[in-house]
């Protein structure tokens, strides 16, 4: 009675571990064409340390041929199982169904058989009758290298472009350390006679004291302001003319009651310059107070206007201006003529390759 459970307990325990272990197979595709490849998967689940044999590739039907095994890394799963897998890479070169039979596992010594597969190879449809359109495989062909009708004109116009480029950059230095030369225009903004007189009668004003120590001085600097005033108002040349030949002047444009006053400032101006006359008290102020009374009373008040001066180049100015318009003007043309030659280059080459 003993042995007989120890049996069935045995028997059991043989049916559990058995059910344990799962192998299957597949295919990655069921249909082919003729020269492709497919992977023929098998897996083994086992319990943990079980040591598993996978087929040889030996056992492959005819017609199907074996590239190469892929082994992979055992996986664990649930329960606590492992799942070992193998791939075979297969192809055939002949159109056909096969028949791939159940394949043996040994797992720790015992057999088990995958379930049985099938694999349809396929082939491309051929137009036989016009056989004579397809050809075989060309062999490597040596092309003969033209250098004198082909690759000559793109070589020397390269070296060319080379060489243009050098002088533009040879130019372009020259260029860059000449510096370039600006005319200064200058706006000065024009005084009216009358003004210009009057300021420098104010500085006369202001240096009273020293022109009391030395009247010819006084008198010279005065009636010259009236001699430029005069000549910018009239148009005539008052510089260069005796003082009777101002008045004179002056009488045919201007009241000659008017000029009574200034005749007697350039009267007095002659005695002191030429004479030594010794000028009364406050005579000085009094022909000064005529001459500003002339001036006030002979101005012409325009608006106030602006007048533009070029300073003028010199010499070397210019011929450097011009040299650096030359040098801009052959850097323009050697840069558009390198362009369309690099074009022209790069467009043989493409019609070359």
């Amino acid at each position: 009675m003993k042995r007989f459970i120890n049996s069935i307990f045995l028997f059991l325990l043989f049916i559990q571990v058995y059910s344990q272990v799962k192998v299957e197979s597949n295919l990655s595709s069921v249909e082919m064409l003729v020269g492709q490849q497919v992977e023929l998967n098998i897996c083994a689940t086992t319990p943990q340390g079980s040591h598993v044999e996978f087929p040889k590739e030996g056992l492959i039907p005819a017609g199907i041929e074996f590239l190469g095994a892929i082994e992979k890394e055992p996986e664990t799963i649930e329960d606590g199982r492992v799942r070992h897998s193998r791939s075979y890479v297969l192809t055939s070169f002949e159109d056909t169904l096969y028949y791939l039979p159940p394949f043996v596992v040994k797992v720790d010594g015992k057999e088990y058989k995958t379930n049985k597969l099938a694999l349809k190879v396929l082939t491309v449809d051929v137009d036989t009758t016009n056989y004579e359109k397809y050809y075989g495989p060309k062999s490597v062909q040596d092309n003969p290298f033209m250098w004198s009708g082909e690759w000559s004109a793109p070589f020397w116009l390269s070296f060319i472009i080379i060489i243009l480029f050098s002088i533009t950059y040879y130019l372009y230095l020259r260029l860059r350390d000449n510096k370039p030369i600006i005319a200064k225009i200058k706006i000065v903004k024009r005084v009216l006679p009358h003004q210009k007189a009057m300021m420098v009668i104010e500085e006369i004003k202001a240096d009273k004291m020293v022109m009391a120590e030395d009247p010819k001085d006084y008198y010279t600097k005065l009636t010259d302001t009236l001699r430029k005033y005069i000549e910018e108002r009239y148009g005539f040349n008052a510089m260069e003319m005796t003082s009777q030949e101002i008045i004179e002047r002056l009488m045919s444009t201007d009241d000659p009651k008017s000029l009574e006053e200034l005749k007697q400032l350039f009267n007095t101006a002659d005695l002191v310059k030429f004479a030594k006359y010794s000028t009364l008290i406050n005579e000085n102020d009094a022909n000064l107070v005529n001459a500003v009374d002339f001036i006030n009373q002979t101005k012409v008040e325009i608006p106030e206007s602006q007048s533009t001066i070029k300073e003028q180049l010199t010499t070397e100015e210019i011929r450097s201006k011009n040299s650096r318009l030359a040098l801009q003007i052959t850097i323009s043309v050697l840069c558009t003529l390198l362009l369309l030659l690099f074009g022209y280059v790069l467009y043989c080459v493409y019609e070359l390759i």
